[in-house]
C-alpha cells in the first residue's frame, strides 16, 4: 500500500491496479479496493442513479457517425495554463479518431483537427457536434455558412447538430474519462506543456482505445477516400474571405493592403474582381482567384488585432490578460478622488 499511498493516493482502485500491474504487482481491483477503503484512500460508491437519457444504439459500421467536441479543462492541474482537448470519436466503435490540445477551441483549432483526420482515415459520412456557431449559425436568415460548414460541405461530409449535451453523450462521457485518467497520466509523466502534452497523446490514445473500443456491429468502413492533395486539403481547412480588388489590384485584409504582382504585363481584367483570402493558422495568407494563386505584396507592416470572442474563448482571453497583468509587475495607485489634492492645498 505504500505505492499507492505515495503515487495513487487520489486514483480509484481500478485505475491503480493498473499502474500496479504495470509495475510490476498483480493485485485484483476488488482487493485493492477494500484495502483503499480500509486505509481512507476510497469511499464506497453510491447506489448508481438511473439514467434519464437511455442511451442511443450505436451506428453499426466505423465512420458513419463521428462525434466532435472540446473539453475546456484544467489539463496540467496548475503546470501550465488552461487549455481544451478537442477530440474527435467514431459512434460505432467509441475510438478516439483524433485529439490535440489547443489553447481554446475555435474554428483554426477543429480545423486541425479535421485536417489530420482527412488525412489518415479519409472522409467519414457525418460529424455530430453541439449547435456552437462554430459549427451552425443561429440565424435562420443568414445563409451563407459558417467557415466549418463551408469546409466539410465541400469534403462532402455532413453536419448534424445535437440538441441537447446527453444526445452526444458518448464524447461527453469520453471527456469524464479522460479528465479523470489522462490528467492523472499526464501528471505521472511530469507533463506540463501543451506542446510535450501532444506528443504525449501519441501513444496515450492507442492504449486508451486498446482499453475502451468496441468492435463495429458491421466490418466494412463508412469512410470515403479525398481525392484532394495536401495542399488543396490545406487549403480547404482554413479560413476563407472574399475581398474585392481596387482598380490598382490593391487589396485590404485586417488593416493591411496588398498589392498583386503582374510582372509587368497589365491584368486590368483583375480591376474589381473578388479574390479569396485564405487565412492559414500557421503560415501566410495565399491570394486565389478562380482557383488560381495570386502573387502579391504587403504594403504595411503586420498589426495585431484584437478579435472578438465567445463563450468558448472568452475565458482563455481573460486569461492571457491576467498573466500578462502579472508579468508587469504591480500596477500603479490609482488616485479615486479627483479633489484630494486640491482640498490638501486649500487647508490650513
Amino acid at each position: 500500500m505504500t505505492s499507492v499511498r505515495q503515487r495513487y493516493s487520489d486514483f480509484g482502485p481500478t485505475l491503480a491496479a493498473e499502474y500496479l500491474l504495470e509495475e510490476g504487482y498483480e493485485v485484483s481491483k476488488e482487493a485493492l479496493r477494500q484495502w483503499m477503503i480500509a486505509d481512507g484512500l476510497w469511499k464506497p460508491a453510491q447506489k448508481r442513479r438511473q439514467r434519464l437519457h437511455p442511451p442511443r444504439d450505436r451506428r453499426s459500421r466505423m465512420g458513419e457517425l463521428i462525434q466532435i467536441d472540446g473539453s475546456p479543462h484544467d489539463w496540467f492541474e496548475g503546470r501550465a495554463a488552461k487549455c481544451s482537448l478537442i477530440a474527435f470519436i467514431d459512434d460505432a466503435t467509441s475510438q478516439v479518431m483524433h485529439a490535440h490540445f489547443a489553447p481554446a477551441e475555435t474554428t483554426q483549432a477543429y480545423f486541425k483537427a479535421l485536417k489530420a483526420y482527412v488525412q489518415k482515415y479519409g472522409c467519414p459520412a457525418a460529424f455530430y457536434s453541439d449547435r456552437h456557431i462554430i459549427f451552425a449559425k443561429h440565424d435562420k436568415e443568414d445563409e451563407e455558412p459558417t467557415q466549418f460548414e463551408r469546409a466539410i460541405g465541400q469534403l462532402d461530409i455532413e453536419g448534424i447538430q445535437a440538441l441537447t449535451a446527453q444526445a452526444k453523450g458518448r464524447i461527453e462521457r469520453l471527456f469524464q474519462t479522460l479528465q479523470d485518467r489522462l490528467v492523472k497520466a499526464m501528471r505521472l509523466a511530469g507533463i506540463n506543456s501543451m506542446e510535450s502534452a501532444n506528443e504525449f497523446l501519441l501513444t496515450y490514445i492507442p492504449k486508451h482505445n486498446e482499453r475502451f473500443a468496441v468492435a463495429p456491429a458491421n466490418a466494412a468502413d463508412a469512410h470515403e477516400p479525398s481525392d484532394l492533395t495536401q495542399t488543396q486539403l490545406a487549403q480547404v481547412c482554413a479560413i476563407h474571405h472574399e475581398r474585392k480588388l481596387s482598380k490598382d489590384l490593391v487589396v485590404s485584409f485586417n488593416r493591411q493592403r496588398y498589392i498583386i504582382q503582374t510582372d509587368g504585363a497589365p491584368r486590368y481584367d483583375l480591376r474589381g474582381q473578388t479574390v479569396l483570402v485564405i487565412e492559414y493558422a500557421d503560415k501566410p495568407i495565399e491570394l486565389m482567384h478562380k482557383g488560381k494563386l495570386l502573387p502579391f505584396k504587403a504594403f504595411d507592416a503586420k498589426q495585431e488585432i484584437p478579435f472578438p470572442v465567445d463563450d468558448k474563448t472568452l475565458n482563455t482571453r481573460v486569461d492571457n490578460i491576467v498573466q500578462r497583468r502579472r508579468g508587469a509587475g504591480k500596477p500603479k495607485k490609482v488616485q479615486t478622488d479627483p479633489w484630494s489634492s486640491t482640498r490638501k492645498r486649500a487647508s490650513p
